[in-house]
């Protein structure tokens, strides 16, 4: 059983600042609620072929797990895969310019549980989608100043 959940949001804010700010690993820890840390593998910035390595908290579980860039268009998209991890995962950003100056951001987690991890996947499916709009708002609210 996949996992493949999706969310959007509209943020009050250019797509030149949503996207440079959130494709910036270094800027996770402040709007992603379970990152705990990053660590550049790869010289920074962000491009085709980056590696960063994550430490993060989810349902109760301490994961390590390492993504790689594999696509990258500046201001429109970025995807990045699990190349080391609990289970291949891969995270998708888009942001699409909206009138006013204004952004919509859509946040894509899609990925093949085994094992244990494949027993917990609808219970896994929920926690991600909620975690996953909870970092949304923190990201709007970082550039809105709203809670």
């Amino acid at each position: 059983m996949s996992v493949d959940v999706v969310s959007e949001i509209e943020i009050e804010a250019s797509v030149r600042e949503v996207s440079m700010y959130a494709a910036d690993p270094d800027n996770a820890p402040n709007w992603y609620a379970r990152i705990e840390s990053i660590e550049w593998l790869t010289p920074p910035p962000v491009e085709l072929g980056s590696k960063m390595r994550f430490v993060a908290h989810f349902l109760g579980r301490r994961l390590e797990y390492t993504y790689e860039v594999v696509e990258y268009k500046a201001g429109r998209r970025l995807v990045m895969r699990t190349a080391e991890g609990p289970f291949p995962m891969e995270t998708t950003y888009v942001w699409e310019k909206l009138p006013g100056d204004r952004t919509r951001m859509t946040l894509r987690n899609r990925g093949e549980p085994s094992g244990f991890s494949k027993l917990m996947a609808p219970l896994m499916r929920g926690a991600m989608k909620k975690a996953n709009e909870a970092d949304l708002r923190a990201l709007k609210a970082l550039f809105e100043g709203s809670p």
